[in-house]
Formats: structure tokens, sequence, C-alpha cells
């Protein structure tokens, strides 16, 4: 395990085997500062088996979850959408790649597991290693931790920068079905780099109105990605936290539905309280409730997102 002083940042390589406690105190031999050190949660190999086939066409690889606006449900469709993918037996990848690390201490890991900062600036690391299992069956993750701040600063002017997740994702990528990317509210490094590894994106929005803003220009910044670097990609709406009770919410759904038509999902996912409680208690909705609503209609999303839907 590398560690790193905080006051002088000299570099030390622990063995494993002294490390008994999952937080505890070193000091320093170089500048004397005492730090506390955090023990990694237990990382499992990426274990898919080499020769396993993909199906000759699966839709939508690599997807990101994007919209600049915040509170639209961004995190909570990317793992309970990859959580309903892998329950229909698709392998899936979540990737975390917003500082704030909210999917993965969604999934309730800390956030000191290694992150796509290590795989890049740490010797030896391989994206095998930096890839948590989770405990649910065919449903991986890539997190995010407080040295992802760190990634922007160190990649955000070289030559390319955009490409550095869709590049370090071509050898892995046909061992996984499905991708995610949860992205961060904004427009920026993270979100660039997914929107140019991705061949799809999942715009999620309230039926509020200023959430049409953010879906109009999240729409533009696909279209000019598309057109100037990634022809590949396409994007779909998907209308989150949906109140059946509310005149103004079906009034803004219905002028979201008039302009965009075939570009949002059949699908909706309503507010639910269960999914909610899921939130709180750290497990995605289909493993809380798997008979709640909320549940149900990530699963339908799946099946629909898959063409599987009838």
């Amino acid at each position: 395990m590398i560690i790193k002083c905080e006051q002088c940042e000299t570099r030390y390589n622990l063995a494993d085997k002294l490390i008994r406690q999952p937080i505890f105190k070193v000091k320093c031999s170089k500048c004397g500062n005492v730090f506390t050190v955090h023990r990694p949660e237990e990382i499992k190999p990426l274990d898919l088996p080499e020769e396993a086939a993909l199906p000759a066409a699966i839709p939508y690889k690599i997807i990101a979850i994007s919209n600049q606006k915040g509170g639209v449900a961004k995190t909570s469709t990317a793992i309970n959408l990859g959580m309903a993918l892998a329950m229909q037996g698709k392998r899936v990848l979540l990737i975390d790649f917003d500082m704030q690390a909210s999917l993965t201490i969604a999934l309730g890991l800390n956030n000191k597991a290694r992150t796509f900062y290590d795989l890049l600036h740490v010797p030896g690391a391989t994206l095998a290693n930096v890839i948590t299992k989770t405990k649910y069956p065919n449903l991986w993750l890539l997190p995010s931790g407080p040295n992802l701040a760190l990634l922007m600063k160190k990649n955000i002017g070289q030559h390319h920068f955009e490409k550095i997740l869709r590049n370090k994702l071509e050898g892995i990528k046909d061992k996984i079905d499905h991708i995610i990317i949860d992205t961060p509210p904004s427009i920026e490094f993270f979100t660039l780099n997914a929107l140019m590894a991705s061949d799809f994106v999942i715009i999620p929005t309230q039926c509020e109105y200023l959430s049409m803003h953010g879906v109009a220009h999240m729409e533009e910044v696909v279209n000019i990605i598309r057109k100037r670097q990634n022809d590949d990609i396409d994007y779909k709406i998907l209308i989150t936290m949906f109140n059946q009770n509310s005149t103004a919410t079906k009034v803004i759904y219905n002028k979201i539905k008039n302009k965009y038509r075939d570009r949002i999902f059949e699908t909706t996912i309503d507010f639910d309280v269960k999914l909610q409680e899921s939130q709180i208690m750290n497990v995605p909705v289909a493993e809380y409730d798997k008979n709640s609503r909320s549940a149900r209609q990530y699963l339908e999303l799946a099946e629909e997102l898959c063409g599987e839907k009838s």
C-alpha cells in the first residue's frame, strides 16, 4: 500500500502484512509529521472470464448519465439502472467520475478506495485492481475519492485530455456488457471525458421549468461533440421524480414530450419514498424493496434501453 505524508509529500510503500487496523497513525521519517492512514477497501480483481462471448450487438455499450443541473437523479439513475441491468444477467461496470463520490457512497463504500487517479499516477496500478467487485452479482465499480481532484489538475492541459477515460476503457470494454458513467453537474474535465468515451447519453430531468434549460444545454453539448469528435454518440431524456398528482408536472412533461418526441424514454421514474429510503441505506432500490414502484420502473428502463421492452 502506497502512503504519502501530508506535510512533505514523501511517499512510502507500506507492506500489506503490517496493516492490521482500518485506521492507524504513522510518523514520517523525513519530517516527523504524524498523520492518519485509512486502509483501502478490499479490492477483488476484475474476474470476468476471458473467453466469455458477448452478444453480437449490445446496444449502448458505454453510457454517460449527465445533466449540468444538479438534483435530477443522475446518481440514482446510475446505480439503479446498473443494478437492473445486472439483475438481467448483464455484466455492468459503474464508473464514479464525480469528485463528490456520491455513487461510491451510495454503494456503501468509503471514499478511500483506489480511483481513476491511481490508475494514471500510482506505479503498478492497473484497471483490474482499481475496480471493486460489489456485493451484487454482475456489478462492478470504479470508485471516486478526494484524489480525483488532482486528476483534473494534472491532466487538464495535456493534448487530448478529453480522451483519457476513453483510451483507458479500450482494454476492458469487450469484457463488459455495459459501462455506466456518473458525471458531475457541470460541463468540464470529467463530463467531457465521459461524453467522449460514451456511445449513449442519458439526460435525467425533473419536470420543472428550469430543468428544461438543462436538457437543452446538454442536447447542444452532445450535438457539438457528435459533429466534431465522436459521431457515434446518441442521447435520450429520462423523466425522473415524476409526481403523478401535480398538474404543473404534467404540463411540463407534455412540453418536453412535444419538443423532444422520440428523444424521450417511454419509461418514467416516479417520485417514490422507497427510493429515498434506499439512498439512506446505501443500497439500490431493488435490493431495498424489489416490489417498489421505482425498482420496477428501473427494470423497465433497462429493458427499454436494451430493446427488450414489450
